[in-house]
């Protein structure tokens, strides 16, 4: 139970889970209580239960698909399928008096690690205790921009009310959770956040270490927003090569960057495997350039024009990333990228009103 409770409140379930697929015996060991022995023993005894299990059953790695969201305790279902007891998980809540989150978010609705924080909100109210979040400041926390989620599109890439980027920090986020009556049963959380110091939402943050395998630079995160969307179509986004989230492609486009994606700890089944992919390569772009823009579509409506797909390009995990039915739609219809974001300002608007009675940082 104690082992439980400290992979709940010290690493994401999807962090940790992918930390056994791959045998990261050293994030594993970063887990209050437990030393690389223990790391070890939990790598031999779970990986198995892991692999039978499917990673896609009740968590994502962030970027990666993900099925529907089924119940508001994923995160003790998570922990009972690699192998630890449920009533353990249930005794642990109990007994204790506090759970701590202390996790490093990107800022985007499909990056997973606020719907951790959500459903530990849940377990929490449940049992009437308190989560204290150890606030980070948000890369993107400069800008707000994409459309906000319609819930029928609701999954585990996406189970909040909220634009693609949006512009907050969890202990922000985890305050509008509770005013606007999102979790389960309308519950409110006890929440105590341990604020930043001297941070704005205009303050630059280079992250000092990499939220996730596939995010490993800043150039990556501030790309992420935009090149996300790759995931639900054929085309690589450089998964399986040395530039994920800062290179795209495919077989049948056009680009003078050529290169050939291949399966690798931090990716698994890659698409495009083993298939030499035409597109471009974004990594030069400076850095404060790509944190100047917003969410650019640009990307992927070359790709879409460049590959020839035609109704073969997108596959329906694209409505789960963008959150809208109409993005495709306008695509297809050859909009270009300023005529869809227009469509989603009003969203960007309401949004901004919305949160502003939680933002715990100046603007």
């Amino acid at each position: 139970g104690k082992l439980a409770l400290s992979v709940l409140s010290t690493m994401p379930v999807s962090a940790f889970c992918a930390a056994v697929a791959t045998s990261d015996i050293k994030a594993i060991s970063r887990i209050n209580g437990i030393g690389k022995r223990t790391a070890e023993r939990l790598v031999v005894e779970l990986r198995d239960k892991l692999s039978a299990a499917g990673t896609g059953t009740v968590f994502a790695t962030p970027g990666e698909a993900a099925p529907a969201v089924t119940a508001a305790n994923e995160a003790a279902l998570a922990l009972e399928q690699l192998g630890f007891k449920r009533d353990a998980i249930d005794r642990t809540l109990k007994s204790c008096d506090m759970v701590v989150i202390d996790i490093q978010d990107v800022g985007t609705r499909f990056y997973t690690y606020y719907i951790t924080m959500l459903r530990l909100m849940n377990k929490c109210a449940a049992y009437g205790r308190t989560l204290m979040i150890l606030d980070r400041p948000n890369p993107t926390g400069h800008y707000v921009d994409g459309p906000i989620l319609d819930m029928k599109h609701k999954s585990g890439v996406g189970a909040l009310p909220i634009p693609v980027v949006h512009g907050m920090t969890l202990g922000e986020l985890a305050g509008m959770i509770n005013g606007e009556g999102w979790l389960d049963g309308g519950r409110r959380c006890k929440i105590n956040v341990i604020k930043c110091d001297g941070y704005t939402h205009g303050t630059p943050y280079t992250l000092p270490i990499p939220p996730s395998p596939n995010l490993k630079d800043m150039t990556a995160i501030y790309l992420y927003p935009s090149l996300c969307y790759f995931e639900g179509t054929p085309v690589s986004v450089g998964r399986g090569t040395d530039k994920p989230f800062k290179i795209f492609g495919h077989p049948q486009m056009k680009g003078d960057y050529t290169f050939t994606p291949h399966e690798t700890a931090a990716a698994h089944n890659p698409p495009c495997e083993g298939r030499l992919c035409h597109g471009y390569d974004l990594s030069g772009t400076p850095a404060g350039e790509l944190r100047a823009k917003k969410i650019d579509l640009t990307y992927i409506i070359t790709a879409y024009r460049e590959s020839g797909l035609g109704d073969k390009f997108f596959t329906p995990f694209f409505e789960k990333l963008i959150g809208v039915d109409y993005v495709r739609q306008m695509i297809k219809d050859g909009c270009d990228a300023a005529q869809i974001s227009q469509m989603w300002q009003d969203d960007v608007r309401r949004f901004k009103d919305a949160r502003r009675p939680y933002l715990l940082y100046a603007e």
